[in-house]
């Protein structure tokens, strides 16, 4: 029986494992991998403290870190597919078969962008395609580029690429735009911008590096070129917590509702922190203090303590 599992090897639980250790919990720390998502960044320019490093260097700097812990034993790789309450706790079931018990859980388990599954894709992650631009927008500084979505998540992407790009498509499946009508706004005041409604993504194209996309303009039935820089693929996120399903609240995109002051959910003895919370910003810092923050929580939870602000007058 453990004090506390951790459920994920990014920023999120990398944060949590280094203060489960610190504070000496028997802790289990859980993950297919190190990283999380930026696992396959080749660049990462807003980890506060490092100038520029890439996903490897960055996953390798959180595996040094939760490894130098005494109390945080490592499984790895392995994938919880399972979790369940007991009597004295929670038992989660990876896919290796293995069970493990806990008094309490913490959920860092992520997300996975939505991917259009076109050719170019996976050949091209990485190296000009990109599914986050508040990361990545800098990259692009003096290309051009497109950003395939034309919901919040793609209205979004562009204003965060008007700063740096000379050129930005934006390529939308339907007749037209469907985000807030303010960031529509806030786009259509800028001659960076052209927008390519009915138009189906075919092919993200390159060599080394991306240099053109082909997509289908439904409108006249014929495959068209762009010669492009980089590509952003904003067609939305999935929480990776379907092992938490009905054990605890979610919102109706499946991402698991927390209290953004503790990192508890709704279950207690549960904490999630991350792209599989409810937490609007997706990124690396405010991930790890979230992190942070529910381990602490899930500490203070084990010793029945309620932590009250120092600036409380007792």
């Amino acid at each position: 029986m453990y004090d506390l599992i951790i459920i994920g090897g990014g920023p999120a639980g990398a944060a949590a494992a280094v203060y489960a250790g610190r504070k000496k919990l028997k802790t289990l720390f859980i993950s297919e991998s190190f990283g999380g998502q930026s696992l396959v960044s080749d660049d990462i320019e807003n980890w506060i403290g490092v100038k520029k490093m890439t996903g490897l260097e960055f996953a390798k700097m959180l595996e040094e870190h939760i490894r130098s812990q005494e109390d945080v034993e490592i499984k790895m790789p392995e994938k919880v597919i399972e979790a369940k309450k007991i009597d004295d706790g929670f038992e989660v079931k990876t896919d290796n078969g293995n069970i493990y018990q806990s008094k309490t859980l913490f959920v860092a388990s992520g997300g996975r962008r939505r991917r259009l599954n076109v050719s170019g894709e996976d050949k091209f992650e990485g190296k000009g395609v990109s599914y986050c631009s508040t990361c990545d927008a800098p990259i692009f500084k003096n290309k051009i580029v497109a950003v395939i979505g034309g919901g919040n998540a793609g209205l979004e992407a562009v204003v965060d690429l008007i700063p740096y790009a000379v050129k930005v498509y934006l390529i939308n499946r339907g007749p037209e735009l469907a985000g807030d009508p303010s960031t529509r706004e806030e786009i259509g005041k800028s001659d960076k911008i052209v927008i390519i409604n009915n138009a189906q993504t075919q092919e993200i194209m390159g060599d080394k590096f991306v240099s053109g996309l082909k997509y289908l303009d439904k409108q006249d039935n014929q495959i068209k070129e762009l010669s492009l820089g980089g590509v952003f693929v904003e067609i939305g996120s999935v929480p990776n917590s379907e092992f938490v399903k009905g054990l605890v609240e979610m919102n109706e995109a499946g991402e698991i509702i927390v209290d953004h002051k503790t990192g508890a959910t709704s279950h207690p003895g549960i904490f999630a922190a991350g792209d599989v919370t409810d937490e609007i910003y997706k990124q690396n810092n405010i991930s790890a203090g979230d992190g942070v923050v529910a381990a602490l929580s899930a500490y203070n939870y084990l010793l029945k303590i309620k932590k009250q602000s120092p600036a409380v007058k007792n």
